[in-house]
């Protein structure tokens, strides 16, 4: 057993917290990085995969590095994760070395892409495993955060999930026109009604591998924050901690959708008081609000209050 808890996973868990936005960033624009960080993200995820060109990644790989580097340095609230290339043959195993590029001190974690089942995770956490012993890191310092983004990816998601302890943000990321659409064949829309049974089964897989902190996405429309946070508050309500955005327009948004407001804080410590009255009198339920609460609900409550409230 890992020590958060988790049996059968491979290796230990680094302390995570929630991540409720994770803005995409061009490896080839760290420059960038500093816009993200006052937009409020609480990560940014460098891409080397798809938002850099194939004559380009030499050099985006390279400048990522060192903003890695430059984050050690000077460290800060916003963690810092990259998106590597797949490790496979297909792209003479340029993810791995990309992996072993970036995987340093500064680094919170990888964004493994093109994840199809479990044997994946397990060659990902094996090179950051080798990488955290080079620079004489915890095991489990890095975080991993497989993308499903195969039809059997998302079938296998509890076993991806179970594969390797240091997976924390598991979830389903499902954007119009992108390889989940291709792959499964749904039709895209605003609404998000043909892709929410897969985020909620795919959010279920996550909870049972023991996953803490599920994230989702993507919202495309630079423009339409209504949308967003229309979907957003789906993510949200389906069980999602976070999601991943690809403009700074859109944290402030997600970030609003997946924190309680100061009144959902307030409630849950009358809720909390209320129940333990009740306990203190001998009693295992009580009317509060307009509602039955019980030990479950102040557990709950209790959660929240230890992620949100400060306590």
């Amino acid at each position: 057993m890992s020590s958060d808890g988790v049996t059968g996973a491979v290796g230990v868990t680094a302390h995570r917290v929630p991540l409720r936005s994770l803005l995409f960033v061009p490896g080839s624009r760290t420059g960038w990085l500093p816009k993200a960080e006052a937009a409020g993200a609480d990560a940014a995820i460098l891409d080397l995969e798809d938002a850099v060109p194939q004559d380009g990644k030499a050099a985006a790989r390279e400048a990522v590095a060192e903003a890695v580097d430059r984050a050690a340095g000077t460290p800060g609230p916003m963690r810092l994760l990259v998106r590597i290339n797949a490790l496979d043959r297909a792209t003479g195993w340029q993810g791995a070395d990309e992996l072993r590029a970036v995987a340093r001190p500064g680094l919170y974690g990888i964004v493994l892409p093109k994840v199809s089942g479990p044997e994946d995770v397990t060659t990902a956490d094996r090179l950051l495993a080798w990488c955290e012993r080079e620079h004489g890191l915890p095991e489990g310092h890095f975080a991993l955060l497989p993308l499903l983004e195969t039809a059997r990816g998302l079938r296998e998601a509890y076993a991806i999930g179970r594969a390797a302890a240091r997976i924390a943000h598991l979830g389903a990321v499902a954007a119009p026109g992108g390889d989940v659409e291709r792959a499964v064949g749904y039709r895209w829309s605003p609404e998000g009604e043909e892709t929410r049974e897969l985020r909620a089964r795919v959010l279920l897989d996550a909870r049972a591998a023991d996953r803490p902190h599920p994230v989702a996405g993507l919202w495309t429309d630079v423009a339409d924050l209504a949308g967003l946070r229309r979907f957003a508050e789906q993510n949200r309500a389906l069980g999602y901690e976070g999601m991943a955005v690809i403009h700074p327009s859109h944290v402030p948004v997600v970030n609003e959708v997946f924190s309680p407001d100061a009144e959902e804080l307030a409630r849950c410590r009358r809720l909390i008081a209320a129940v333990e009255r009740a306990q203190a009198e001998g009693a295992g339920a009580v009317r509060f609000e307009g509602r039955m609460v019980d030990e479950a609900m102040a557990a709950t409550a209790r959660q929240t209050l230890a992620r949100y409230g400060g306590e």
